[in-house]
């Protein structure tokens, strides 16, 4: 017996919250880039199709504008759900995440690699809602097991600290070296 009953429930659409929204941004950026084409790749004389720099990205892109139009055809014609604010409102949340991580790379130079991963692990766990002084503890421990992991033993290069210029001569020098 087929789990299938009926071709209208294999195309069943499945609408969620906030796909409206998100089929109008998937639409304009795949236009946006498409428009771009023309600008940021080459077309050679005399080269075959298959092998031009502009073909194969030209292809990708027009399938994207064509993909991302019908998705957002089969969203305006879907019955309309309530919370796609909200849900536009949690993508939205999520981009603080990112802001973190920039700031993170941002002071690196400035405090070091060993400074910065304990101050924003501390700072991370603590915007998570973790109070207790021993979930403190294990972000410090695994900052600095990290430090380790990727300085020391894996020899990662990772900018060195401004405040390290500050340090005694030989501090100095294993902190540049190893954290």
């Amino acid at each position: 017996m087929s789990r299938v009953k009926t071709l209208q429930s294999l195309f069943k659409r499945y609408r969620r919250p906030g796909d409206i929204v998100f089929a109008w941004l998937v639409l304009v950026v795949s236009v946006f880039l498409l428009s771009q084409l023309m600008d940021q790749t080459a077309w050679r004389n005399g080269g075959k199709l298959f092998a031009q720099p502009r073909f194969w990205p030209a292809v990708s892109l027009s399938g994207m504008v064509i993909f991302a139009a019908f998705h957002l055809l089969g969203s305006a014609l879907s019955e309309r759900l309530d919370g796609r604010w909200q849900e536009v409102q949690l993508w939205l949340a999520s981009l603080e995440y990112a802001g973190w991580f920039v700031l993170y790379a941002l002071v690196v130079p400035y405090l070091g690699y060993l400074p910065s991963t304990v101050l924003f692990a501390l700072a991370l766990s603590l915007r998570a809602g973790y109070r207790k002084v021993s979930t403190l503890i294990a972000a410090t421990f695994s900052a600095v097991v990290i430090v380790l992991l990727f300085k020391t033993f894996l020899k990662v290069n990772l900018p060195s600290g401004l405040i390290y210029e500050s340090l005694p001569e030989g501090l100095r020098q294993i902190m540049l070296t190893h954290f």
